[in-house]
């Protein structure tokens, strides 16, 4: 079944408006494990404006008490992302080409341009051990490049299926995502999805396009998580990957 991992990044964000410990990100991070989440995502970023140095181990010691819970550290491996990856040596690298600037992470690698600087980096990450996804475009001739760099996975960016979602183009768009994981899949990759996915869309997204491994989520759950609190809005997207099942 396809993994819940929860984006820790708004709550960060939230604290951070203040020069205090609350919302308390490890305590937080603590309950959507407890309620089913199988692993935590963090995307710190040179500036610090939401997750800061400092989160990450503890961050990571949150993660260890849960068995086969996995840490997903992603972000731009040439904005000082290796440094922190190196030091939290989490289960997975999620490599992201967002700009320092970006307000959020807003394309998928072009492979054809950045595939020659990213391959020792992936070398790199696998020699430690690390798992490797890169963050993609739902573009099947995308996925054989990532397989000859030595990916592990794909991160689908899925903002283009949210925005068409429940409009005349969501199926058309939606099978751009079911081609894509279909070529990643048979070339031997495995597929993640993020960005936008919500309780509203999730589940017609894994009942089209699979298998998925992996979905990351923050910006709506953390969102849910005001209204429902974290425990029930983890326990909400459950369902909703349960239902694609059914």
């Amino acid at each position: 079944m396809t993994k819940l991992s929860v984006n820790v990044n708004k709550i960060a964000l939230l604290r951070n408006a203040r020069m205090l410990e609350r919302p308390d990100i490890t305590r937080l991070a603590y309950l959507a494990l407890k309620s089913g989440a199988s692993g935590i995502t963090i995307h710190p970023r040179p500036d610090e404006r939401h997750i800061r140095g400092r989160d990450v181990e503890p961050l990571s010691r949150v993660v260890r008490q849960f068995q086969g819970a996995e840490f997903n550290i992603e972000g731009n491996p040439f904005h000082q992302l290796m440094d922190v990856v190196r030091a939290a040596s989490p289960h997975q690298a999620t490599l992201v080409p967002d700009d320092i600037s970006a307000a959020t992470s807003d394309h998928g690698w072009d492979l054809g341009a950045d595939g020659r600087r990213l391959e020792p980096i992936i070398k790199e990450l696998k020699s430690l051990g690390i798992r490797v996804s890169l963050f993609m475009d739902p573009s099947p001739e995308q996925m054989v490049l990532a397989k000859e760099l030595g990916a592990d996975r794909v991160e689908l960016y899925t903002e283009s299926y949210a925005d068409a979602y429940d409009s005349e183009d969501q199926v058309r768009v939606t099978s751009m995502y079911r081609e894509s994981a279909f070529r990643a899949t048979e070339l031997g990759l495995e597929v993640n999805a993020g960005h936008d996915l919500n309780l509203d869309n999730l589940s017609y997204f894994l009942t089209e396009v699979n298998p998925v491994q992996e979905v990351s989520i923050g910006h709506a759950l953390t969102a849910d998580a005001l209204e429902y609190g974290m425990e029930n809005a983890v326990r909400r997207y459950l369902i909703e990957i349960e239902k694609s099942y059914a």
